[in-house]
């Protein structure tokens, strides 16, 4: 009945091969319990982080704490200073655009930015008929080194030609815009940075609400800093004293001042800095690494359909599903993609005789069938204690006449250790030697 509970979970497309792994690899767990990226998961897997979360409260108090300064010294003076609830407007204002800027950091930090899941395998080459950019790909791969595939391809974006990069950790080629984080070492989409401000990569699925908030946040300094001078003024003109004499009597909107001029300058400098990018559809990324303004830059449309691109279009979904339950022994079993495809499992490694530098194919039965049956060799019972033995070469290395004239070409009976090692692991008796001599016979 367990059995058959566990069966019915998983998805009706898996195959039976990738069933019986499922069903006998041990217990499932959830796909970011087995997460291979550095993220931090919350809420059973619904809000993903990156590694420096932490940062966050650093970040979060940066914001509130001026704010509440603000509402509790400054704002005081300016509800008595200005009639008709206006004063008290300025307070609420304060308070509820900074709760609007925590909310943005949050749906910045907390949500997948764009990553794109990791291969089981790395991807056949594209050897146009050469075996051995194959061979020498799968020696690679199981004696931990790198792969032989090529590095970079070459792709085309609006009729311009695109160098994508092979990722040897995701073991994929990313697509366009795409790039390795080393912090929460993930491939995203469209990578812009990784900010330790919200602790999270910046990318595809959650640029605008980066800029929302870099943007939000500027105005909310500019608004205190305002504010904070408005209320000086009032003292100055109250107490007829000077500058130095109105910060004495307000040394909070004298801090404020500083400290959000100071916060206007860096966020403010940010803000205006992406609001480059966006009209000329870059990424922070690209303008470091390609400087676009020397040649064409393949994803400017103009600056209109830039903006919208980028504001205004719609958030793709997740190409994780962080809870989908996984196999925790089968470590490649690695995600269920949102539209319900399972990665397959890792396979066993190929074994390679690296003495003869040939490689070892695992023959099933049918296929060791077809080799006794080019042969034309029947079963016959081996009489001989002594170990089949064969010799079709003399010392000097030449072929035996008559074997050759008894049996076909030469090169069809060379006895090869794929055929010993094919023979031996299906239970096959080896006898060919007293085989043949029974055809000599003939």
């Amino acid at each position: 009945m367990q059995g058959k509970m566990h069966e019915k979970s998983l998805p009706r497309h898996v195959s039976k091969s990738n069933r019986m792994i499922v069903e006998t690899s041990g217990p499932s767990k959830r796909l970011y319990q087995v997460w291979k990226g550095s993220n931090k998961f919350f809420l059973g897997g619904r809000l993903i982080f990156g590694p420096d979360v932490r940062s966050l409260m650093l970040t979060i108090p940066l914001i509130v704490v001026p704010v509440i300064l603000f509402s509790l010294f400054v704002s005081q003076k300016l509800i008595n200073e200005f009639q008709h609830q206006l004063g008290k407007f300025i307070v609420a204002f304060a308070v509820l655009f900074a709760a609007y800027d925590i909310v943005i950091l949050f749906l910045t930090s907390g949500r997948d930015p764009g990553i794109v899941p990791r291969n089981a395998h790395p991807p056949e080459p594209a050897d146009n008929g050469n075996s051995s950019l194959r061979l020498s790909s799968e020696l690679s791969g199981v004696y931990g080194g790198s792969s032989s595939l090529p590095p970079t391809k070459d792709v085309f974006v609006n009729g311009i030609i695109v160098k994508v990069k092979y990722c040897n950790t995701c073991m994929l080629y990313r697509p366009p815009r795409c790039s390795h984080c080393s912090i929460c070492n993930n491939c995203v989409e469209r990578f812009d940075h990784h900010c330790p401000w919200v602790g999270q990569c910046i990318g595809r699925r959650n640029y605008h609400f980066f800029f929302m908030f870099v943007s939000s946040t500027t105005i909310l300094c500019l608004y205190v800093f305002s504010f904070c001078w408005v209320n000086i003024k009032k003292i100055m003109d109250a107490y007829e004293c000077n500058l130095w004499g109105a910060v004495l009597k307000s040394p909070v909107s004298g801090f404020l001042i500083i400290y959000t001029f100071i916060g206007a300058w860096f966020v403010g400098g940010l803000t205006t800095f992406h609001i480059y990018l966006i009209c000329s559809n870059q990424t922070t990324y690209e303008n470091f690494r390609y400087r676009y303004d020397g040649k064409m830059n393949p994803y400017n449309h103009g600056c209109f359909h830039n903006v919208k691109e980028v504001l205004f279009s719609g958030i793709p979904k997740s190409m994780n599903n962080f809870r989908a339950k996984v196999i925790e022994d089968s470590a490649r079993f690695t995600s269920l993609h949102s539209t319900g495809q399972v990665m397959a499992p890792d396979l066993p490694k190929p074994s390679f005789d690296l003495d003869i530098g040939v490689k070892r194919h695992t023959v099933s039965a049918e296929e060791l069938e077809d080799i006794q049956n080019q042969f034309e060799i029947m079963p016959l019972e081996r009489c001989d204690t002594q170990p089949p033995h064969l010799i079709w070469t003399d010392e000097k290395g030449n072929w035996d006449d008559e074997l050759v004239a008894g049996f076909g070409t030469k090169h069809n009976w060379e006895r090869t250790h794929d055929i010993e090692a094919s023979s031996a692991e299906f239970g096959t008796e080896s006898g060919f030697g007293d085989r043949f001599h029974s055809e000599a016979a003939r």
